[in-house]
């Protein structure tokens, strides 16, 4: 996707070999086109799956969510990193966030999954896969069927996607980062 590269490009800014910070447009300040274009991307890319629901992780995977289940029309289910006082019964499982090296008990209601959803799962990044782990297991716990995962970055210096792609998941990922070494960001092609 030219738009995501040319905006990791100009406004990426890379922390280290591991960490690149796209604050600027896609997890802190959200450009919408680009968003939108995200949304689009997605529905060609898993067209003919009959999604019924697009499930991400709050907060940083929402506006990519709400395009995707946008472009698919369908309803955004996104797990809330701490359970609120006003849901009942809901399915809760604990992921490792590298970034902020924390782990967290994510929960998502009861009433928004159930067997007869086809279920696409969207992301920002994709370093390790545990975010991505998390909510197949909540999905599967469900009993619904995670039909792909929609990435915009993949860290394909990282085994996340390399695990998921092996666990015979469609893995779609926008933008592959091959290193980051020296402050230069290597797209696979």
């Amino acid at each position: 996707m030219e738009l995501l590269k040319s905006l990791i490009v100009s406004q990426g800014d890379v922390k280290n070999s591991a960490l690149l910070k796209v604050d600027s447009f896609l997890n802190h300040q959200i450009d919408p086109v680009l968003m939108y274009e995200i949304g689009q991307e997605l529905k060609r890319r898993f067209a003919g799956e009959k999604i019924t629901k697009v499930l991400t992780i709050e907060a940083s995977g929402i506006a990519i969510g709400i395009m995707a289940a946008y472009a698919f029309n369908v309803p955004l289910v996104f797990a809330k990193k701490k359970k609120p006082s006003t849901m009942d019964e809901s399915y809760n499982v604990t992921v490792h966030s590298f970034t902020k090296d924390t782990d967290y008990n994510i929960t998502v209601s009861k009433e928004f999954l159930n067997e007869r959803d086809r279920v696409l799962i969207v992301d920002d990044f994709l370093a390790m896969g545990n975010a991505v782990i998390g909510l197949k297991e909540i999905v599967e716990t469900a009993g619904a069927e995670v039909v792909g995962v929609g990435i915009v970055i993949e860290k394909g210096f990282q085994k996340g996607g390399d695990m998921l792609r092996e666990q015979g998941i469609k893995l779609e990922s926008l933008a592959i980062i091959d290193s980051l070494e020296g402050n230069k960001i290597t797209f696979r092609d």
